[in-house]
């Protein structure tokens, strides 16, 4: 049973699937002088109580118990995309001292000002789980890149994954999973649904790295989009004046690979990620000029701590809200580039289609 005191935050879980079980769980459990699992809510009763059941803490089925709870300082949104927005305002209008939600946070950019809004009304402040952005890894590669944003031409951000059960497995034993049966990539929609599923569901992790790259977004044009086997996306962008490659796939590799890399003629960043659900430190930021290479990190402390910890900093007032402007231009940024890609392999699958 896990100790509860007032001098660590107690916090409340919308939604118990897999990133709950595998990621947030483990994180947490490493951070018990700061943080305790207060109460758990899931619309499945059996997989409320037994996810609850493993640190000790309440159950529920209603996110009205939830956040009527005052044991409850911390609110996380871990459910499905269309109920962020939603449970993000709800956790804002009970007067909780900060609210983590799970990316995306909205689902169009007048849901994300809706939010900004709610969170500005009620002074609660609220952060997207896009863990990088908290990584020591990156980090100390913004501290150190010097003038790398003005010069680059070329960013490269690749994700090399098995499927993401076997991640959570060696994390932790999952308790049921959404089916993921293998769909036809030929059916032109079935295409476009998952360029769109992989950019907002997979790629929205980096997008805002490569954002700070391309900070005036407007000019965005998708040179190309595929959607590699067995699924996945491969896409060829040109924001402003930089040349943009975005690929992700999943494979049935033992090594996997996540880097995002920005190219000028004189300098060059590349950071080399862990996966998601292996708790094994920081990214590793290598920065070459002239011929010389400085090599940061890796650190004790991953992505997911660093943004607990700012989390918990954030709830007693000991840290500066995140620009909530730049997460929906982050939100924006990504709906673009989904909305864009999609339409554009939809029209390739087609025309295949018709020439078959």
């Amino acid at each position: 049973m896990e100790t509860k005191t007032s001098s660590t935050l107690g916090v409340g879980i919308l939604g118990a699937g897999p990133v709950t079980q595998a990621i947030h769980l483990p994180t947490l459990s490493r951070l018990r002088d700061v943080f305790h699992v207060a109460k758990i809510m899931d619309v499945d009763p059996a997989i409320a109580e037994s996810v609850a059941g493993r640190v000790g803490a309440a159950w529920t089925t209603s996110m009205e118990d939830l956040l009527a709870d005052e044991r409850v300082q911390i609110v996380v949104v871990c459910s499905p995309h269309q109920f962020h927005a939603q449970q993000v305002i709800a956790a804002c209008r009970a007067g909780k001292q900060a609210v983590l939600c799970e990316k995306p946070f909205a689902m169009s950019q007048a849901e994300a000002e809706q939010i900004a809004a709610v969170s500005q009304e009620t002074g609660v402040p609220i952060i997207v789980g896009a863990m990088h952005t908290f990584d020591p890894g990156w980090l100390a590669a913004k501290e150190h890149w010097g003038d790398l944003v003005e010069t680059t031409h070329t960013i490269r951000y690749s994700i090399v994954l098995p499927p993401n059960p076997r991640f959570e497995d060696f994390a932790t034993e999952v308790i049921t999973r959404p089916e993921s049966p293998r769909q036809d990539r030929r059916d032109p929609d079935v295409a476009a649904g998952m360029v769109r599923g992989g950019i907002m569901g997979l790629a929205i992790h980096d997008l805002p790295l490569v954002r700070a790259f391309c900070p005036d977004f407007t000019d965005l044009e998708v040179l190309s989009c595929q959607v590699p086997d067995p699924s996945g996306y491969l896409l060829n962008l040109r924001v402003g004046e930089r040349n943009v490659q975005v690929f992700g796939i999943n494979t049935q590799s033992w090594e996997p690979e996540w880097t995002f890399e920005a190219i000028s003629n004189t300098a060059s960043l590349r950071i080399d990620f862990t996966p998601s659900y292996v708790q094994a430190g920081s990214a590793t930021a290598t920065i070459s000029r002239g011929g010389k290479s400085e090599v940061y990190g890796p650190y004790l402390a991953n992505g997911y701590e660093s943004e607990w910890r700012y989390l918990a900093d954030l709830a007693r007032g000991k840290a500066a809200p995140v620009d909530v402007t730049g997460l929906i231009h982050d939100l924006t940024f990504a709906l673009e580039i989904a909305d864009t890609a999609s339409a554009a392999v939809r029209a390739t699958t087609s025309t295949k289609e018709a020439s078959l």
